[in-house]
């Protein structure tokens, strides 16, 4: 192996950049001017603006060429972010590029098959066999119906925590995967010679007890409780909400507790229907008797007070370690919608992790340890 030089990147070094503009080859030009020294970098992350979606595989040439480096993974966003800023429903670019150990990473992609796990090629098995991986860092077509089933899928098959987030646009919905692709899921898998960190902060608060879904009717939740599902919904969210209903939308929320899990973790999915007249409810998820659910408020305070508990748990495990990249990827409902238009969510991360390289966009649809969820944010630091 030759010997590192001075203006290569050192083993586990990374460079970010964030640009915007509506000119691809300038922007791209810019992007690898802030960067800096990238020399012996082997793995590139990109985000790129849903505006550039048509001229995407351009960029990634562009990149492919400039930096020499033929792994890439990301997709597109209607937000983006990048150090200390975030940018949304504007032409832009986040990139980061680093340095990884030989032999460390694979990329990955997977579709869902019913009964059936994803098909991996034999090289990558054969390198799983002698790399078991730890994390995927993974981006997926919210439009493919067999998504659920890839994830679980893929988390099976390789046994790594699998963290990401879904494309989010407005004009196609690209995976950067190597090359650019559509539909399934693709991303990179990391080996143990990549020590990673990663932490999940929900954007909403539980109201009222846990409780089991009784009682269904097609898509419809018709008891809770051995209750009419509305009535025990409106006791949960209170008088004056249950007064007039038409306030819910976009502040009350269903959550389905993760099953097994030690932190109260849950998913949180829309509130899609309420029928007055027949007591009953539908969310965004189909669910059978026995299962638990209870109800969640979304709102600012509720989002900052959770990104804190989960900052202040992973610099507690950090210690007197410096990360020395990380990615971000939260839901498109908050960023500005949530926290403010001054990058207010993306300055809470950087001043528990410091100034380190970041990168990340804002998902129609977050996953953490190999399962969807909305209005979350999960972070994974590079130590």
């Amino acid at each position: 192996m030759n010997a590192r030089t001075d203006s290569e990147l050192a083993i586990g070094e990374f460079r970010s950049a964030l640009g915007t503009g509506p000119d691809p080859r300038l922007l791209t030009k810019i992007c690898l001017a802030r960067l800096g020294d990238f020399a012996g970098a082997n793995i590139g992350i990109l985000y790129l603006s849903d505006h550039l979606a048509a001229v995407s595989s351009r960029i990634l040439g562009l990149l492919k060429q400039a930096t020499g480096i033929e792994a890439w993974v990301g997709t597109l966003g209607i937000g983006l972010c990048a150090d200390e800023r975030e940018v949304f429903d504007q032409p832009g670019i986040a990139v980061m590029v680093g340095r990884l150990p030989p032999d460390s990473f694979r990329l990955v992609t997977a579709r869902g098959a019913a009964n059936s796990p994803p098909v991996l090629d034999a090289g990558l098995r054969a390198w799983m066999a002698a790399t078991p991986p730890v994390l995927g860092l993974v981006h997926a077509d919210p439009r493919d119906p067999t998504l659920p089933l890839a994830l679980h899928g893929l988390g099976e098959e390789t046994g790594a925590y699998l963290v990401g987030g879904l494309a989010s646009s407005r004009s196609g919905y690209r995976l950067v995967c190597g090359d650019m692709a559509e539909g399934g899921v693709c991303g990179v898998l990391f080996g143990p010679d990549v020590p990673v960190m990663t932490g999940l902060s929900q954007g909403c608060t539980p109201i009222g007890p846990t409780r089991t879904v009784t009682g269904v009717r097609g898509e419809m939740i018709e008891t809770i409780d051995g209750r009419p599902a509305l009535e025990v919904f409106k006791e949960d969210i209170g008088d004056l909400l249950a007064r007039d209903l038409r306030r819910v939308a976009g502040y009350i929320f269903a959550a389905l507790p993760v099953a097994g899990s030690d932190t109260g973790d849950y998913l949180v999915r829309n509130i899609v229907g309420l029928d007055p007249r027949a007591g009953m409810m539908a969310i965004g998820e189909r669910v059978e008797a026995g299962r638990p659910i209870r109800f969640t408020r979304r709102d600012r305070q509720s989002a900052v007070q959770d990104l804190d508990r989960m900052l202040d748990g992973l610099t507690a495990r950090l210690g007197d370690r410096r990360p020395r990249g990380a990615v971000y990827v939260s839901c498109v409902a908050r960023g500005p919608n949530l926290f403010g238009d001054q990058s207010e969510e993306l300055g809470q991360v950087r001043r528990a992790i410091g100034e380190v390289p970041l990168v990340g966009f804002f998902a129609n649809g977050e996953i953490s340890h190999g399962r969807l969820y909305g209005y979350t944010g999960v972070l994974t630091l590079f130590l």
